[in-house]
């Protein structure tokens, strides 16, 4: 099946996938973006199941001070190489679970760093398990499986410090 460019200009601008991983996705849809979104979500997380047990060792600490300076987090994340640390997609997933854990308040990473004797709903507790303030369709799981797809490396968020005036 022929596949239009605006159409592969469409998806790429959804999904930020490769153009020619977008014409692929098209092409086996038959031309239904809805369907190539879910084909290329599925290659995706097919991707970073792949990846997850490969060393992230290099990455990127970034510090957010909510405007006001009530609120301050500390966040260290880590990918596989320093070369994709200092890409833009990287920076921006970093900066944008940072301005996740400030505005939402998680405990832990993830529901295996939960001690037994606490009481927690891994929902709200959890960084990796908490609805995205940007698009809460998605869980911040979903947000760095997209970003693995799209640098094509591991991608551990490794830990965090939240500080709140007061607390």
């Amino acid at each position: 099946m022929q596949v239009s460019t605006e159409a592969i200009k469409d998806l790429r601008q959804k999904t930020g996938a490769g153009v020619m991983d977008c014409k692929k996705a098209l092409s086996e849809a038959e031309g239904d973006l809805a369907k190539a979104v879910d084909a290329l979500k599925q290659r995706g997380l097919a991707l970073a199941n792949k990846r997850a047990d490969r060393v992230a060792g290099q990455g990127i600490i970034d510090a957010y001070i909510h405007p006001g300076g009530q609120v301050g987090v500390i966040l260290e994340v880590n990918c596989e190489t320093d070369f994709v640390a200092r890409t833009e997609e990287f920076k921006d997933l970093v900066h944008n679970l940072a301005l996740q854990i400030a505005a939402m308040s998680p405990q832990f990473v993830s529901s295996e760093d939960i001690p037994q004797e606490i009481d927690a709903d891994p929902q709200t507790a959890c960084l990796l398990l908490q609805s995205y303030v940007k698009d809460p369709s998605k869980t911040i799981q979903d947000v760095i499986t997209e970003t693995i797809a799209k640098v094509g490396e591991n991608i551990k968020v490794r830990r965090f410090t939240r500080f709140e005036l007061g607390y």
